[in-house]
């Protein structure tokens, strides 16, 4: 079986098994009747239900700690279904698989039936269909596609085709990323609606008429793959002005007896006319949607369902006197299907639409940074699900639930953790301490079904030991056995050389891999207090890199490719931008978990100087840098390894002046940038950024800092002709080039003020290990490359961050297990593929996404399509048949039929 993979291409999705067709969605007419003369407006009932943000995931299901946000997710799906049965020509949609899941569970076998025929029937509606709604900016496109799999699965197995959603809905989000439209194009979804967008880029569309959009997504995959029709909501996802009937709402109910003296029911109808010709006026068909709901409404759906019901007849009623506009219950696969049949062209967009700013001088730009140890251990917790996930298909070992990626518990965990107020840090720390707690249960459980296939693959029953403390140094078994054995899982399907750093109590040991050869290793003392030497007169230099300081400051001079020759001027130094309180001329604004905004474009150096010293074998060199007592930092050059490691430590931030701090690193080089640098999106492709500028309007820029600030999940780079400098980062993180030539990167982030965005509290992260704020410790990797070849080098090393080896520890020296080593493949995979997915999908099949990693026209050699062979691919798994599916793996490839768009002409 031979597969071609083109350039970028992440939606090769295999069911290897003997596959079972599903049967068609036999659905009767579920849109209501339009009129295709009049202004046909589309009233959508929904609901809002964020999966944690002030509450817990569980506090929000139950309706617990009301003291603190009235929500009860149980409550709103028993009383819209109750109220969805009162009257056939009602419509719900709903968004969070996470919450229905958890509902339907404890259901009787007569509310599941009743369920099930609302959804075939187009009564009820999921849209998104994903575990959560999930952030755009903070997110690694892996953990996306696998918690869309696993709310999608579940409707599918639940519902059939009726169940699958047409429309992808990410109205929270703030800003909206480009990888994110191509995965939901490559999904199968026929649009995508928002409802957050830069109030600059709105206003320019509202005059244009342009709020529905063809998003090209993708500048490798042929059109249409990843062409995604994109609206976006007028009234982000609330309700038009004074049309609000929740329990939670003020706006007056509408009181149609004549015989009272509050009757309103004219004036109602006049505002609504009023409005919807308004709305009309920024759209291009006679259609246009509201929504009609926001943040946990519907616990009392009757409020909601017996207003809409008059105003829907009261509306229609005046059409007999003229009135030229049609209101009807719709859902946005009903709107989506209108705006299809118009039959139009639409504005094309090929850029994201990063960052977001609601008003001049709010720039959402903060929370890319925000949270940063909660951003680092989602990314750790990725890797170890994907090694829980595959571990079993090695070894034919399920266990308990191994072979249900749904009813794995770190599954879930992580899937949660994508929602926009999780990994993006925007939650209440007591939200923010559940995520990490759900994130380290999941794990634990990851750990039983690792150490069961290990054992199995090497023979061996010893208790296997996990350190999950090394980034500080701590693993009790190390620091205390004379002998131990450390098991090293390389979960990329390509060979890598991979630095092992452990703590030890002694000055000498041997290393030996499994065919008993000698390793080199080198032990290093660790020196707890920086030393008083001022000045650093070392060259780091081994096989790749050479690494220079300035001897009177003992900062980062230079850096050199010993194979390419290059060298560039490169120093390196800490900063601080003080947070704006609110408290200025210009705006009352301040910082916070969601809001960059420096008081000043200029920031604060920590140090000039940085306090040295140095370490140099012929395995690892490195030179340790004090720059204050809360700032410093490891610079180590591996023997073999082409990339510099910045290991950095910062914190806790001190906030004595009573100002907040975001501290950032900054990369000053002698690269002739042009004002231009380079952001991943969602550890995908690579888009192009330019200080101050916006590729679809004319931007006014009124934050210089903040307004230049773009998510960086994996990379980011500044080029020349020549020279090409990278950057891979350990987590998800903001960051810039202010100025020509540099980069910067916000590591972390520490406020005093609110930015009154709904959190209702600073981002002021303490814990009982770290009362006066918290520590925080990375990584950055720096390569220099040519720009043809650069690619080349920094792919892979992303992808090296993002899936590192899973160390596992024996006592003793382990020399008599069966076996010691082995692969589950029969060869490496070429260097333009990646083994996205390989998990057990039913008992007899398992699901495999291979991707094609390269942007076309990114690499010479790797950017060219890549043929595999299933059939040699792995050393265990016997392929009996194999199937492709969507990328969403909820529908069979050759099935999926898209809606057409057309651009308008010349684009």
């Amino acid at each position: 079986m031979f597969f071609n993979l083109q350039p970028c291409f992440p939606g090769f999705c295999v069911c290897v098994c003997a596959c079972v067709r599903a049967r068609a969605c036999v659905r009767v007419q579920s849109c209501h009747a339009t009129k295709p003369n009049l202004l046909n407006v589309h009233l959508v009932p929904h609901t809002h239900d964020d999966v944690g943000w002030l509450k817990t995931v569980d506090q929000y299901y139950y309706g617990d700690r009301n003291d603190i946000q009235h929500a009860g997710v149980q409550y709103i799906l028993d009383s819209v279904v109750d109220q969805l049965l009162k009257n056939p020509d009602r419509r719900f949609i709903y968004v969070e698989t996470a919450f229905f899941y958890r509902w339907w569970k404890r259901q009787s076998a007569d509310v599941r039936r009743t369920v099930r025929r609302l959804v075939d029937e187009g009564r009820l509606e999921f849209v998104n269909g994903g575990w959560c709604m999930s952030d755009e900016a903070t997110t690694h496109y892996s953990a996306v596609i696998d918690q869309m799999t696993m709310g999608l699965r579940f409707l599918n197995d639940t519902f059939g085709p009726c169940g699958r959603p047409r429309v992808a809905w990410h109205i929270d989000p703030f800003g909206h990323a480009r990888e994110h439209a191509s995965m939901f194009a490559q999904m199968g979804y026929d649009g995508f609606f928002f409802g957050r967008l830069d109030y600059q880029d709105r206003s320019r569309r509202r005059i244009a008429r342009e709020q529905e959009l063809l998003w090209r997504a993708s500048d490798s995959l042929t059109p249409p793959m990843a062409d995604l029709f994109t609206g976006i909501l007028p009234n982000g996802y609330n309700p038009p002005e004074g049309f609000c009937w929740d329990q939670s709402c003020d706006d007056p109910p509408i009181r149609d007896d004549p015989d009272l003296e509050d009757y309103n029911v004219d004036d109602v109808v006049k505002r609504f006319l009023a409005i919807a010709n308004t709305q009309a006026k920024v759209y291009k068909t006679n259609h246009i949607i509201m929504t009609m709901g926001s943040d946990f409404q519907y616990e009392n759906a009757n409020l909601w369902y017996k207003n809409l019901d008059k105003l829907i007849r009261y509306v229609n009623g005046r059409q007999a006197n003229g009135s030229r506009v049609h209101a009807l219950y719709s859902t946005p696969s009903c709107y989506l299907q209108e705006l299809h049949r118009a039959n139009l062209t639409w504005a094309l967009k090929t850029d994201d639409f990063f960052p977001y700013a609601d008003d001049a001088h709010d720039l959402w730009t903060g929370y890319f940074t925000s949270r940063p140890a909660l951003k680092r251990y989602e990314r750790i917790s990725n890797g170890n699900l994907q090694v829980g996930l595959r571990g079993p298909q090695w070894s034919d070992h399920r266990g308990p639930q191994g072979s249900d990626h749904r009813g794995l518990l770190s599954g879930k965990a992580m899937a949660v953790a994508q929602h926009h107020d999780a990994v993006s840090g925007t939650e209440k720390q007591h939200v923010a301490d559940d995520y990490a707690r759900r994130l380290a249960g999941g794990w634990l459980r990851c750990q039983v079904l690792v150490s069961n296939s290990l054992a199995a693959l090497s023979g061996s029953t010893a208790e296997r030991i996990y350190c999950d403390k090394l980034n500080v140094s701590v693993c009790p078994l190390t620091e205390s056995s004379s002998k131990f054995s450390v098991n090293v899982y390389n979960p990329l399907a390509r060979p890598v050389s991979w630095p092992v750093r452990l703590p030890v109590n002694g000055t000498s040991y041997k290393v030996s891999d499994a065919e008993g050869r000698s390793v080199d290793c080198q032990v290093c003392v660790c020196v707890c207090c920086p030393l008083l030497k001022t000045v650093c007169l070392c060259v780091l230099v081994l096989q790749f890199l050479r690494v220079t300081f300035d001897p009177d400051t003992g900062l980062l001079s230079g850096l050199s490719n010993l194979e390419t020759k290059q060298t560039i001027k490169l120093t390196q130094n800490f900063y601080w931008y003080n947070a704006s309180d609110g408290n200025n001329s210009k705006s009352d604004q301040p910082s916070g978990a969601y809001i960059f905004r420096p008081n000043s474009s200029t920031p604060f150096v920590i140090s000039r100087t940085a306090k040295t010293e140095t370490v140099q074998t012929s395995v690892l060199q490195e030179v340790r840098q004090w720059f204050s007592p809360w700032v410093s930092q490891v610079v180590r050059l591996h023997g073999d390894s082409r990339a510099l490691e910045l290991e950095w430590t910062v914190g806790p931030l001190p906030i004595d002046d009573d100002l907040g701090k975001e501290v950032i690193t900054r990369l000053d080089s002698s690269i002739q940038t042009a004002e231009y640098f380079y952001t991943d999106s969602n550890g995908r492709e690579i888009l192009q950024r330019k200080k101050d500028f916006r590729p679809t309007w004319i931007l006014r820029q009124s934050e210089p800092v903040a307004g230049n600030y773009y998510p960086i999940n994996s990379r980011a780079f500044i080029k020349d002709e020549v020279d090409q400098l990278t950057v891979v980062t350990d987590r998800s993180q903001g960051g810039s080039s202010i100025q020509n030539g540099s980069l910067e990167i916000m590591l972390h982030r520490r406020l005093l003020y609110d930015d009154v965005r709904g959190v209702a509290e600073p981002l002021n992260e303490t814990s009982a290990l770290f009362p006066e704020g918290l520590v925080v410790r990375g990584r950055l990797l720096l390569s220099l490359d040519r720009p043809p070849t650069a690619a080349d080098a920094h792919r892979p090393l992303a992808q090296q961050a993002v899936l590192q080896p899973t160390l596992t520890f024996t006592d003793g020296d382990g020399r008599w297990s069966p076996c010691l080593q082995f692969s589950g493949l029969q060869a490496a995979l070429p260097p333009a593929v990646h083994l996205l997915t390989l998990t057990q999908w039913d008992e007899d099949s398992v699901l495999l996404r291979l991707e094609h990693q390269f942007q076309s026209r990114e690499s010479k050699e790797n950017s060219r399509p890549v043929t595999v062979n299933l059939q040699k691919l792995f050393s265990t798994l016997e392929i009996l048949g194999a199937s492709e599916l969507n990328l969403s793996a909820n529908q069979w490839k050759d099935e999926m039929k898209r809606f057409h768009w057309t651009p308008q002409t010349g684009m």
